[in-house]
């Protein structure tokens, strides 16, 4: 038991505690004394509320306010239960009897002429009832039914952003919730406003039985006579209702402000500050007013003074913009920076000035949004940090188009449509659809530009519907993948080691530069992450490199060397654990031929004769084709000696392929073998000259060579 009471949360029960006060409010008598209490506390309750409703940057913001308007509205009833009550029993003994504040607030609307006290209590009823709390409820009504019928397309929306590679599972599942929430938001803003408007009306129905109440009684009961009935009552009941309505008015100012929210980094007060500060808006309103100042009858005095006022403001607006233009300009022809002559940015994406909306902040900056969520899903899966993208815009290019380059050189560029929609071809559509014609970018796939209006149409045909943020995210999310070496450098590597130091400082402080330069180490990082091995496991890479450093100061061979030990890590990106690993394999014959052509190349980068080499890549192609059509991962094996080289010749021809060494394959991995290149009957792909472009077997390859057996030739079976 002292367990569960040290675990106890007093705020668990101030809720339960409320709501019984609330129903006590309404059952049991209150003293006057006590009335004022709870009247005070709901007014400022009600200004809370409406503070919070101002401050807030979007309506998911202050998601409980569906719940905190029902608690609200409850608490106002219960008290005018309570008045009513108090009214109705005291009313003869004199205007105080229900409590100073409600008969400070009737002699205040009342001003001594009750009639016209009654015709501002309705006026200000009508300003809640018809005005507000009428067109927040019709904004809530029309913001659910919205917000569900958008529902479908924002949970697709987020599966493609998941599949294409720009969320993590652990950011779909919050935009998922955040969705849902947001429907679940205005499905209660819808049924909440019913509560202010049910407010609004019991008001009035509480106000005209406080007067024929408080009138019957006083005259029948306590002996008034009808003017001194009329006097205390009349006061007491719009005092009443006049001290209910004002928190209902702030309530629905609270609840319109909600409703009527639009998404922005700004709180309300910005938002508005921000838009409303153009000088070119107030100069043509200043204007206006003067001349409105000239019109016959009109009060000069006071409209003068009001254009002043506005042309002012257009001046004090205008001044810091043509300032800041000013020094630019003067400064533009007598300084030269370095920042001008020289480009640092690791990956820049220059776009045309047509794009920059979807990099504007005031707008949302969705671009902007997409790049770092690559980055980070690509600083995971790499293993290291990748550095910042730059974005800037460019006159030179055409306005939708944009640029990416690593290193300062350019490796891809295409055009963007922010107003359209690109639908891809990913698979067989039903129905072709009309739109601009293009190629998707970064996959090459066959894909239209379409209109907004049309994606569901071309969803429904078959079609994969993207934004213009998620085609140039996903173009440059292709591109940083391939290029990903050229983004690590010795900067990168050291705050590698500088983090293994933390956990293993031994181990980190063995390597660099007692065994091995940092350039060296770089060096091998950036190889393993040229053919998509990750680098997360550090301790193990540089565990392999203090093991092996004493064999070879060269990356390449250290490279080659260590991979082995990093084979698991390889592998289980092809494959799950109990998944056989999808291999393509080579004839041993034309396994000879080439570790024969890479021992007479002497180390070369291209030890592959062209025509051997063209060939080998067809039949490998023409194998990995099914694979490749399936989205099945898949690796080349091969000896150890002709791995790299066989890599290089491939890169070109098939996406990000991987080629392992046998050395390199776990033991307890099951390997399925699916295509053999070069062997006569293997995998049905036959190894003469005519069908896969290998002529198989030792007897069958075609080596001419004699006394130059060492440049061997891979030529088609005579």
């Amino acid at each position: 038991m002292a367990g569960l009471a040290l675990r106890f949360d007093p705020r668990a029960a101030l809720l339960p505690v409320a709501i019984l006060l609330l129903v006590l409010l309404m059952v049991v008598p209150l003293p006057a004394v006590l009335l004022d209490l709870f009247f005070i506390l709901n007014i400022g309750v009600s200004l809370i509320v409406l503070m919070v409703a101002i401050n807030t940057r979007k309506p998911l913001d202050f998601s409980a306010f569906p719940t905190v308007l029902l608690f609200a509205t409850l608490l106002r009833l219960s008290l005018n239960v309570a008045s009513t009550r108090v009214v109705l029993v005291h009313g003869h003994e004199g205007t105080s009897a229900a409590g100073h504040v409600i008969e400070a607030f009737g002699a205040f609307l009342v001003g001594g002429d009750y009639v016209v006290g009654i015709f501002v209590f309705a006026v200000l009823m009508i300003i809640n009832l018809v005005v507000i709390t009428k067109g927040a409820g019709r904004v809530s009504e029309v913001a659910a039914r919205f917000t569900l019928d958008a529902l479908p397309g924002k949970q697709m929306a987020i599966d493609a952003d998941l599949n294409a590679g720009l969320l993590t599972a652990d950011e779909a599942r919050a935009r998922r919730l955040e969705v849902t929430t947001e429907a679940d938001f205005h499905g209660s803003m819808d049924g909440a406003s019913k509560f202010v408007k049910g407010d609004a009306v019991a008001g009035v129905l509480i106000l005209a039985i406080n007067i024929v109440g408080g009138l019957i009684l006083g005259t029948v009961q306590h002996g008034l006579g009808i003017g001194e009935a009329a006097r205390v009552y009349l006061l007491l009941a719009i005092g009443d209702g006049l001290v209910a309505q004002v928190p209902a008015l702030l309530l629905s100012i609270a609840a319109a402000m909600v409703v009527t929210r639009v998404g922005s980094e700004q709180d309300l007060a910005g938002q508005v500050t921000s838009q409303f500060s153009g000088a070119g808006n107030w100069l043509p309103v200043a204007v206006i007013l003067a001349l409105l100042a000239l019109l016959p009858g009109m009060p000069a005095l006071v409209i003068l003074p009001a254009a002043a006022g506005a042309g002012l403001i257009a001046w004090r607006l205008r001044t810091p913009a043509v300032r800041a233009v000013s020094e630019a300009t003067e400064a533009a022809p007598t300084t030269i920076d370095w920042a001008e002559v020289s480009d640092t940015a690791a990956a820049s994406l220059d776009i045309g000035f047509g794009l920059v909306p979807m990099v504007d902040e005031g707008r949302g900056a969705p671009l902007m949004a997409r790049i770092t969520g690559i980055r980070r899903q690509l600083s995971k899966a790499l293993g290291f940090v990748l550095p910042p993208v730059r974005v800037r815009d460019d006159l030179a290019l055409s306005p939708f188009a944009y640029r990416i380059a690593i290193g300062g050189v350019t490796v891809g560029e295409d055009l963007a449509f922010p107003d359209d929609v690109l639908a891809i071809e990913a698979g067989p559509v039903s129905a072709a659809i009309e739109g601009r014609p293009v190629t998707d970018p970064a996959f090459g796939l066959p894909a239209r530009w379409i209109a907004p209006e049309e994606a569901d149409l071309a969803t429904a045909a078959g079609y994969t519907v993207v934004d213009a943020a998620s085609v140039i995210g996903t173009h440059l999310n292709h591109l940083l993948s391939i290029h990903a070496h050229r983004l690590i450098g010795q900067d990168e590597v050291q705050a590698l080691l500088d983090t293994l130091a933390e956990q293993a400082p031994a181990l980190a402080g063995a390597l660099v530069p007692k065994l091995l330069p940092l350039a060296t180490v770089t060096g091998v990082f950036q190889r393993l992450v040229e053919e998509g091995v990750p680098v997360r496991d550090t301790r193990a890479i540089v565990s392999a490199l203090v093991n092996n450093a004493a064999r070879s100061p060269d990356p390449a061979e250290l490279t080659e060397i260590i991979r082995p030990a990093l084979g698991a890590a390889i592998v289980q990106t092809l494959a799950g654990l109990r998944e056989p690993v999808a291999a393509i394999a080579l004839d041993p014959g034309l396994e000879g031929l080439l570790a024969n052509a890479v021992r007479a190349a002497g180390g070369s980068a291209w030890p592959f004769d062209p025509d051997l080499g063209a060939r080998v890549g067809e039949a490998v192609s023409a194998a990995a084709a099914p694979l490749v059509a399936e989205g099945r991962r898949f690796a080349i094996v091969t000896v150890p000696l002709v791995r790299r080289p066989l890599w290089a010749l491939l890169r070109v021809r098939l996406p990000q392929p991987v080629v392992l060494a046998f050395s390199e394959i776990p033991d307890d991995r099951t390997i399925d073998v699916v295509a053999i290149v070069g062997g006569a009957d293997a995998a049905g792909v036959p190894g003469g000259a005519d069908a896969a472009g290998v002529p198989g077997g030792a007897d069958a390859a075609g080596i001419r060579g004699g006394a130059d057996a060492s440049q061997p030739q891979l030529v088609a079976g005579d």
